[in-house]
């Protein structure tokens, strides 16, 4: 495929469509962002992101660890607890996330205005 002459894709033909639209699922993006100071418990992440339900976060929680992006740590001492932490796969995209931030955070429209982009 050319650079300069794209041709149309579907999002199962595309990686960085597929990792989009993951993370573009509510709550994905923010777990990986709040686990970003170290593991949490289930309990915990739902203090921090109020308005998920359990079911859901625990949903999220799956699909993030099914992608590599979390480790699900259960301890084998009573009471049993279970801890999330960021993967070393999950820490480099926290890594792209936050560049993202900081881009986001950028007056573009001043810039589009002043034709920075232009050239």
């Amino acid at each position: 495929m050319e650079l300069d002459n794209p041709q149309p894709r579907r999002p199962a033909d595309c990686p960085v469509e597929d990792w989009l639209a993951f993370l573009g699922h509510r709550w994905n993006a923010l777990v990986l962002w709040h686990l970003k100071d170290g593991p949490k418990r289930h309990g915990e992440l739902a203090e921090l992101l109020p308005g998920v339900s359990p079911k859901v976060l625990s949903e999220r929680l799956d699909g993030l660890e099914d992608r590599g992006l979390v480790l699900r740590s259960p301890t084998s001492a009573f009471p049993r607890r279970v801890t999330y932490s960021l993967s070393l796969m999950g820490t480099e995209l926290l890594g792209i996330l936050d560049r993202l931030e900081l881009w986001s955070r950028r007056d573009h429209r001043a810039a589009a205005r002043s034709h920075d982009y232009a050239s």
